[in-house]
């Protein structure tokens, strides 16, 4: 070492350390907003992953209340047509019994319907098309 305690370095060495110590700072930098413009994206899809999940969910539940509630009504509406075909008939618990089965079984149809397990019915579309036809023989 030469006087003093610093060490004696030349002066285009010493200008050379000096740049790239300025280099890797602006590097740094550079890394530092990068990442930090990474994690506000993540964080962004993050919340908007969050309120996808809690729309489906809500869907879901929206559905399932559906379902039921249309099964609760098929049900309902045989009860009724049962008692009322006992009512005029006389047949007291015979009316009931067969229009509650026919209100269950019509009930687990829907659901099943809504679910896409079975083709939804044709008895509509037919008709509907068949009128259809004959408009557009008409307009011709």
């Amino acid at each position: 070492m030469a006087k003093g305690d610093k060490p004696v370095v030349p002066q285009k060495e010493a200008e050379e350390k000096k740049q790239r110590d300025s280099f890797h700072l602006e590097d740094l930098e550079w890394r530092s907003q990068n990442l930090g413009l990474a994690l506000m994206r993540k964080k962004a899809l993050k919340k908007q992953d969050l309120k996808n999940e809690n729309r489906e969910s809500q869907n879901k539940v929206g559905h399932a209340v559906k379902l039921s509630s249309e099964f609760l009504a098929s049900v309902i509406v045989g009860i009724v047509l049962g008692l009322g075909f006992d009512k005029l008939t006389g047949l007291l618990p015979w009316g009931l019994i067969f229009f509650l089965f026919l209100g269950f079984t019509s009930g687990i149809v829907n659901i099943l319907r809504s679910l896409g397990h079975i083709a939804p019915s044709q008895l509509g579309k037919n008709s509907v098309s068949h009128q259809n036809k004959r408009v557009d023989k008409f307009n011709k």
